[in-house]
């Protein structure tokens, strides 16, 4: 991959254009790859004055931004393409209002198709129909052409820049799932758990998705299903430290469920068991572990002391609550 420009977006309803970053850039070979969500905003202006801006979007500190590729051998000499270079282009965009709607909901948290499911795009431009905000309905009543304001945000060299698993193909999927799964366990290493859970999710992701792709038990199935395993052993190590023990055992069983014999998930879920007081649940997993792997004697001991431990100081904390109860 080469070069990789971030630009950030905003429009609006001005008259004229400004000078077009694209000049700056047609001899650099601009590829043609777009709409990655980024580091940027994507505010839009409209009406009279020009400049009054309709919306800023930003969820989660990480507003809308178009990402463009630009070749290796055309790429070279980069020094056009600095952060905060401007420039802009005219579009007439019809569509607009129902996108920015879309976009508020998301960064609101709520369902980007909300009330679009059952209309077809003509019939939602209808006068009566409403966005559920007056402005996009102000827009949607009277469109206009949009002058789009580019800047450039960020430039990253070739290699450095990473996709989200939703934006890569079938190929490079395949080729991230080592490299996310490496990363995660470094972050780990480091004590980085919440963070090396999300590269494990990342690599979980991206082979869910070729498998949804192949017929349910077949060969490529089952051997997308065995290299997501290991993935989700890890994800649950995280969510144990994390105290999230309900996430673990459901992801566990589904993997015994299919599984019988993995040794690992047994352990994992019998440690979830006895944090949540699932004392004959915990110990059956264990008594499991210790059938399928003796060795592991040691360890497996330890936890049945911890629990048995943890039993004591709850039935003493209880005995001493319900005295205080029947004194009264």
């Amino acid at each position: 991959m080469g070069t990789v420009l971030q630009l950030g977006l905003s429009a609006s309803a001005e008259e004229g254009l400004e000078p077009n970053l694209a000049s700056a850039l047609p001899e650099r070979g601009v590829g043609g790859r777009l709409g990655h969500p980024a580091a940027a905003q994507l505010p839009a202006h409209h009406g009279s004055p020009p400049g009054i801006p309709v919306e800023v979007v930003d969820a989660d500190g990480a507003p809308l931004a178009i990402v463009l590729h630009l070749h290796p051998a055309s790429a070279a000499p980069t020094a056009t393409h600095q952060p905060q270079l401007l420039g802009a282009c005219s579009k007439h965009v019809v569509l607009y209002p129902l996108v920015a709607k879309s976009l508020r909901n998301i960064a609101a948290g709520k369902d980007p198709l909300e009330g679009q499911r059952h209309c077809c795009s003509i019939a939602q431009l209808h006068e009566h129909y409403s966005l559920g905000y007056p402005d996009l309905d102000e827009l949607q009543r009277n469109p206009q052409p949009l002058i789009f304001d580019i800047e450039v945000l960020k430039v990253e060299a070739p290699g450095s820049y990473q996709q989200d698993p939703w934006a890569m193909t079938d190929e490079e999927k395949l080729q991230a799932v080592p490299v996310i799964h490496k990363e995660g366990n470094e972050l780990y290493r480091q004590g980085q758990v919440q963070e090396a859970a999300a590269k494990y999710y990342d690599a979980i992701a991206c082979l869910k998705n070729l498998q949804m792709k192949e017929q349910p038990g077949s060969p490529d199935w089952i051997e997308l299903d065995q290299k997501i395993t290991p993935l989700l052993l890890n994800y649950c190590q995280c969510k144990l430290q994390c105290e999230e023990y309900y996430e673990v055992l459901d992801h566990c069983s589904s993997i015994l469920n299919k599984y019988e014999d993995n040794v690992k998930a047994y352990f994992k879920r019998g440690k979830a068991h006895a944090a949540v007081w699932n004392v004959a649940e915990a110990q059956a997993d264990f008594a499991k572990v210790l059938s399928l792997d003796p060795s592991l004697r040691p360890v497996v001991s330890k936890e049945l002391r911890s629990l048995d431990a943890r039993l004591r100081e709850k039935d003493a904390e209880d005995k001493i609550r319900f005295k205080g109860i029947f004194s009264q």
